[in-house]
């Protein structure tokens, strides 16, 4: 509480009762009483006021500052009418009643916002699924009559199918935990899946793949992980070097207590004042105004959200010879004695 303006408050209080001690000084005066008994009067008094002011004072602090500490533990501020206790100074109940109010007409809002979010979370991820039938059908028409035409379209399709399942992991994503299944996996599983998952526009592209696999495994959900590498292999095609052809390389490395998964592009990097910015939600950077005109920046946003739910590290490195993103996955030795037992 600001305490200059607290005593400011109090100016008219504090004039008041000097004019009462006047009038009664010379109201005693006029009486006839001597000067030393009017000022031991007056001394009273103006002690008396003093220690009823500062008495208050103290009192209102030390009220305002609990319910400050209580708003600053609150989640969420708006509930503070519901939580803290009944004053019992008339005013107070006026502006307790108010908050009180305003708290319930926000939880009205919110609790009407959460429907409409649930809503239209719930339709996306109906019309994904209502969409991902035609494509299926249109990638499996494709391939089984194959000619010049069939082949320019087989990308498309792998596009469209791409950024409908972005829309659906986006829509998963605040709660994955729902729809995840962690177990054991050999690490290089997800990665060929999400190869197989890109190849139209891997042979499209003309570019090379190096898989140095290993028989490490890692605890985590193969669909979500897939994703994941999928999203990075699309954007190690879209962020290609213009004059070399393009190389994909896979590797892992165990260190202690983890085990990293790294894909190295030879593109054409990322600008460093770009990258501590490449996971914020909606950044494109240099690159994606320039060499991919449709970026949207979603894409490593995503991945960095997933890979916190699935307690999974990401990380990159760049330069103007390539780009290396690193996922690395704690190894819970607890776990691989309990089995081995």
């Amino acid at each position: 509480m600001n305490g200059p303006l607290y005593w400011k408050g109090q100016l008219p209080v504090i004039l008041l009762q000097l004019a009462a001690m006047v009038g009664l000084a010379l109201l005693l005066l006029l009486g006839g009483m001597n000067g030393d008994s009017v000022a031991l009067i007056l001394l009273l008094w103006a002690l008396v006021a003093a220690l009823w002011l500062v008495r208050g004072y103290v009192l209102r602090k030390r009220q305002l500052e609990a319910l400050l500490e209580l708003a600053r533990q609150l989640p969420e501020a708006y509930l503070l009418g519901e939580v803290m206790p009944a004053p019992t100074r008339a005013d107070d109940q006026v502006f307790y009643h108010l908050l009180r109010q305003a708290g319930r007409s926000m939880l009205e809002q919110v609790s009407a916002v959460e429907r409409e979010r649930k809503e239209y979370k719930t339709y996306i991820q109906q019309w994904v699924h209502e969409c991902k039938t035609p494509i299926a059908a249109g990638k499996l028409l494709c391939e089984n009559h194959p000619s010049p035409l069939s082949q320019d379209l087989l990308p498309l399709w792998e596009a469209m199918d791409h950024y409908t399942e972005q829309a659906l992991f986006y829509a998963r994503s605040e709660h994955p935990e729902k729809d995840y299944l962690i177990r054991e996996l050999p690490l290089f599983a997800p990665v060929h899946r999400a190869i197989a998952q890109n190849k139209y526009l891997l042979l499209q592209h003309q570019v090379r793949l190096e898989v140095e696999e290993t028989e490490d495994t890692v605890f985590s959900d193969e669909k979500w992980l897939c994703f994941i590498l999928g999203q990075l292999i699309t954007n190690g095609v879209k962020y290609r070097h213009p004059q070399r052809p393009l190389v994909l390389t896979f590797s892992a490395a165990r260190g202690p207590g983890e085990v990293t998964l790294s894909l190295r592009d030879n593109g054409i990097g990322i600008p460093p004042e770009d990258l501590p910015r490449i996971f914020d939600k909606g950044f494109t950077g240099q690159n994606g105004r320039q060499a991919a005109q449709n970026a949207t920046g979603l894409g490593l946003y995503l991945c960095q959200r997933l890979c916190r739910k699935l307690d999974i590290g990401l990380a990159a490195q760049s330069s103007p010879e390539g780009t290396t993103m690193t996922l690395t996955f704690r190894v819970n030795d607890f776990i691989h004695q309990v089995q081995g037992d």
